[in-house]
């Protein structure tokens, strides 16, 4: 990926990875993105929401109401700013100060552009199939009216950095070697589906349940 001025880490720059695959992989293995922009008021601040978002190709799919304020400043052209981050670890250190965290981090920064009406569904089949592998296959499509009240973005893919810290602690040598050191990994962790009280008795847990718990487990690759 091209470095530019945004984009180049000034602090621990060793850390960043231009490879695009890796770009891929941070925003396939997570959810949600936090969006900022800066909200127009008497005493602008800037605003961050967390919006459920998937990678489509290169570029990522945000969506929402039409009547979220941070949608629709989005989608009035302001500049955006969308950040994923995977924490892996928590890094003990013989010390408080040199402790930290493993983690992949991807910012992306960029113009969105609205999706079209005609393109609309094919981009909520996207962001189902990433939430929920099979999930659109097994219910009811969208209607008229639900598609009207759904504002989708497509930001860019195009300036974007990645940062990862996969390391044991970083700490002074001469540290007492007497207290323990080292890493405790972190992962998503799947609990069992719990039915909805207005289900009918004999319905069964849909492949779609299993296959999102499989996925957020590790244990199929993300939908692309």
């Amino acid at each position: 990926m091209p470095v530019t001025d945004r984009t180049r880490l000034t602090r621990y720059g060793h850390r960043q990875v231009t490879d695009r695959a890796a770009l891929h992989d941070v925003l396939d293995s997570s959810l949600v993105a936090h969006v900022a922009v800066v909200g127009e008021s008497p005493t602008p601040a800037a605003v961050v929401l967390p919006i459920a978002a998937a990678r489509d190709g290169e570029s990522l799919l945000l969506h929402g109401s039409t009547g979220g304020g941070l949608l629709r400043a989005a989608a009035a052209g302001q500049t955006v700013t969308a950040t994923v981050t995977v924490l892996d670890g928590v890094v003990y250190a013989r010390t408080v100060f040199d402790s930290s965290m493993n983690y992949r981090c991807a910012v992306v920064y960029g113009v969105p552009t609205v999706v079209p009406d005609e393109e609309k569904e094919e981009a909520l089949r996207v962001l189902s199939e990433h939430l929920m592998p099979g999930r659109w296959d097994e219910v009811r499509r969208p209607t008229r009216r639900e598609l009207a009240a759904t504002l989708v973005l497509r930001l860019p893919l195009t300036e974007a950095s990645v940062k990862v810290r996969a390391a044991g602690a970083s700490e002074d040598a001469a540290e007492d070697d007497a207290v323990w050191a080292g890493v405790l990994p972190l992962h998503t962790a799947v609990g069992a589906p719990r039915t909805g009280d207005d289900v009918p008795g004999g319905v069964p847990v849909p492949p779609s349940v299993t296959a999102g718990a499989q996925r957020l487990a590790g244990w199929l690759p993300p939908y692309r």
